[in-house]
C-alpha cells in the first residue's frame, strides 16, 4: 500500500500539476470480534455492521477468522497550505484532491481486495460493497459502516469536536478498510477514551474548529451534520463545479485546516496515554 501511495500515478493531481494528493498512510489492525464493534450498534445504531456480519454478507458463509484493516492517507502539505487561507469555500488544489482522492480510494481498496483474494482470502471493504448504505433522517446522517469507528477500533485516533478523527497525522485524512478471513495482531489503542485527542473535549481549550467552520455547524455540543451537509450541498452549484473543473459534488473541509489538529495530535494531548 505504501508502495502504491508513492508510486501510483492514480494518486496524482492531474488536472492541477501531477503532484501527489495523499502522503504515505499509516495501518492500524483489528481483531473483527473484538467486542467494541457489537458496542457500535448501541452507539452507533443497531444497523451498524460488525466485522463478522460484512464478511458473511460478502461471502455468504460466516467466516473462521475475522481481521480488520484500515489506514488513513495524509493530504498533503502542499494543499493544506492553500485551504489554510480560505474563509468560505474551499480552494481549487482542496476541491481536486477531494474529487482525484476519492478516485484514488476505490484504487487503492481494489488493489488490495485483489491482492488478498489472489492469495485465497476472502476479504470485503464494505464502504465500497453493494451493501452499504447511507441512512438519512431529517435529524441524522449515518451510514452502515463508518470509516472513522473502524480507524478508531484499529488505533488510529479519537474523535473531536467536529467529529473528525484526530489520528497521528491529523484530521486532513482520508480512510479506509478492508475486513478478510485473517487473524491478525491487534494494533495497540494508545488513548485512555473516544475523546483523548480533542483539547476542547478533555478540557474545555482549543474550540478553533468552531470559527473555521463557514456552515456554524460546530458549537460546543459538537457537530450539527444536517447544517454541515446542507452548506456542501449549497457549495456544488453548477457555476462554482464549473468554475473548478469538477462534474461532482465539492467538499467542504474547514474543520480539517488552520486548526491545530490538522496534522497532528495537538500538543498535550499526546501525554494524556494510558
Amino acid at each position: 500500500m505504501k508502495r502504491m501511495v508513492r508510486e501510483s500515478e492514480q494518486n496524482r493531481l492531474h488536472l492541477i500539476d501531477g503532484s501527489p494528493i495523499y502522503d504515505e498512510p499509516l495501518l492500524g489492525f483489528a481483531d473483527g470480534d473484538d467486542p467494541l464493534f457489537a458496542q457500535y450498534k448501541a452507539i452507533i445504531g443497531e444497523f451498524h455492521m460488525t466485522p463478522k456480519e460484512a464478511l458473511t454478507k460478502a461471502t455468504g458463509k460466516p467466516p473462521e477468522k475475522v481481521g480488520v484493516i484500515s489506514w488513513i492517507l495524509p493530504i498533503t502539505t502542499g494543499t493544506r497550505q492553500t485551504m489554510r487561507r480560505e474563509k468560505s469555500i474551499p480552494s481549487l488544489r482542496w476541491a481536486h484532491a477531494r474529487d482525484d482522492g476519492q478516485n484514488f480510494r476505490e484504487f487503492l481498496l481494489a488493489q488490495v481486495l485483489n491482492f488478498l483474494r489472489e492469495r485465497g482470502v476472502d476479504a470485503v471493504a464494505p464502504y465500497a460493497s453493494p451493501f452499504f448504505q447511507r441512512l438519512v433522517s431529517p435529524t441524522d446522517r449515518s451510514s452502515n459502516w463508518s470509516e472513522r469507528h473502524i480507524a478508531y477500533a484499529c488505533g488510529l485516533g479519537t474523535f473531536g469536536l467536529s467529529g473528525s478523527l484526530i489520528t497521528p497525522k491529523g484530521t486532513a485524512v482520508r480512510f479506509g478498510s478492508i475486513v478478510a478471513n485473517l487473524e491478525l495482531e491487534p494494533s495497540p489503542r494508545p488513548y485512555a477514551s473516544h475523546i483523548a485527542n480533542c483539547p476542547f473535549l478533555v478540557n474545555g481549550s482549543c474550540g478553533r474548529c468552531i470559527e473555521r467552520c463557514p456552515a456554524d455547524a460546530i458549537t460546543a455540543e459538537g457537530l450539527d451534520k444536517i447544517k454541515c451537509s446542507e452548506y456542501q450541498r449549497g457549495l456544488s452549484t453548477p457555476d462554482r463545479l464549473k468554475e473548478y473543473g469538477l462534474t461532482g459534488r465539492i467538499g467542504c473541509g474547514f474543520c480539517q485546516s488552520r486548526v491545530p489538529c490538522e496534522s497532528a495530535i495537538p500538543k498535550g494531548m499526546l501525554d494524556r496515554s494510558p
